[in-house]
């Protein structure tokens, strides 16, 4: 398992006036950055969980995909190369199997919002993409489930 850090401008930055030069590579450093968001990811983790509103699903385990996509500000702290300075994906997945370990939950939609929480708990992450697939429910279906998106409360 791996995840990948990559960083991105805002998806919409301001526009400029058509008939004005491009100036932006010209901005001084500390302007250039300052709208960086990186994007720390966990992709297809595969774990079993009790979690259903069906009787036969609250007997035994099944298998469900999770999907995470965690946009942090990448100008809250200088990397250095050191582990303390990022959000650490390990903790992430470690976080989201104690969910699951913690007991049986009826809804994808309460997994997701449990996990997007226990992103958000770190306040570098600004926004999280979170999708929950139960993978042998439905025969005809690859897999069913929710994806959820939910960003930092402003203090």
């Amino acid at each position: 398992m791996s995840a990948i850090l990559k960083s991105h401008p805002l998806a919409h930055p301001p526009a400029r006036p058509t008939d004005q030069p491009d100036t932006s590579s010209a901005m001084a450093p500390a302007q250039a950055t300052a709208a960086a968001l990186d994007t720390v990811f966990i992709r297809d983790l595969e774990v079993g969980a009790s979690i259903g509103v069906h009787t036969h699903e609250r007997a035994d385990s099944q298998m469900v995909r999770i999907n995470v996509e965690m946009s942090v500000d990448s100008n809250t702290i200088e990397i250095e190369d050191n582990l303390v300075n990022v959000v650490c994906y390990e903790d992430v997945v470690v976080g989201i199997k104690s969910i699951i370990a913690h007991g049986h939950i009826n809804l994808v939609e309460t997994l997701a919002e449990h996990i997007a929480g226990l992103c958000l708990t770190d306040r570098r992450v600004a926004r999280v993409l979170v999708r929950v697939e139960k993978l042998h429910v439905i025969a005809e279906a690859a897999s069913v489930g929710v994806e959820i998106e939910r960003w930092q409360k402003q203090l």
